[in-house]
């Protein structure tokens, strides 16, 4: 697993992943500017052969500044072999989610709150259930936004940078 970034490098990649994100989905940036908090993972490495893990770190954005960092953290079974690197953002629509995500030691996706994982409909378009959700998240590398992920089961705690 990757090693520990340092919050320079957080900082670098962030800017980066929320470029690419914007650039994917308008949507999901018209969302991303209503969003209370946005939670940016700029490189999820998945890797394993036969039992995975995923791990990656990020900072979470408050009005587009940097409030903390944050790792991800996820085991995965089922048949896999090699690597992959994806990015994820996770938003927090209203300031009760964002509130409730800040106060946990160790937020478990699916246990402490549920991501809604954004899907595109027609015309690139978030689907209306979707974007009604108190927090949405996007799983994406650079050939688009992958459906096929899950953000359940993915720890997240914040780290001392």
């Amino acid at each position: 697993i990757a090693l520990a970034a340092s919050k320079d490098e957080i900082d670098a990649k962030v800017p980066q992943a929320v470029e690419d994100f914007y650039k994917q989905t308008s949507a999901g940036k018209r969302l991303a500017q209503k969003a209370a908090g946005m939670l940016v993972f700029p490189e999820v490495l998945k890797a394993g052969i036969g039992v995975g893990g995923e791990y990656g770190e990020g900072a979470l954005l408050i009005k587009g500044k940097t409030a903390a960092y944050y790792s991800t953290a996820a085991a995965s079974i089922g048949f896999q072999l090699g690597a992959q690197v994806k990015s994820q953002i996770i938003l927090f629509m209203n300031p009760k989610a964002l509130e409730n995500f800040r106060k946990s030691e160790g937020w478990k996706a699916g246990v402490d709150g549920s991501v809604a994982l954004a899907t595109l409909g027609a015309g690139g378009e978030l689907s209306t259930d979707t974007v009604k959700q108190p927090i949405i998240g996007f799983i994406f590398s650079n050939k688009g936004l992958m459906y096929n992920l899950t953000f359940e089961g993915s720890k997240i705690t914040r780290l001392e940078r």
